[in-house]
């Protein structure tokens, strides 16, 4: 049995992920939104960083994938 998604599919998920999270950490932010959260906001960027890495990763291995295929 294959596996559904794709190299594609998971990067584009995980770059939509870290983007939704890396701009929901800063409109939690005191200084532009609202002050009464309360969400860990470094948890949050820690969170949308790893996946922006995770992404990157993924980004790495389809680029060997097409410098080494014959």
């Amino acid at each position: 049995m294959r596996f559904p998604l794709s190299i594609w599919d998971v990067s584009l998920w995980l770059a939509a992920t870290s983007m939704i999270l890396l701009v929901a950490s800063e409109l939690t932010s005191p200084r532009y939104g609202s002050p009464n959260l309360l969400i860990n906001k470094k948890a949050l960027k820690d969170v949308a960083i790893l996946t922006a890495i995770i992404f990157l990763i993924t980004v790495l291995i389809r680029i060997y994938e097409i410098i080494s295929a014959p």
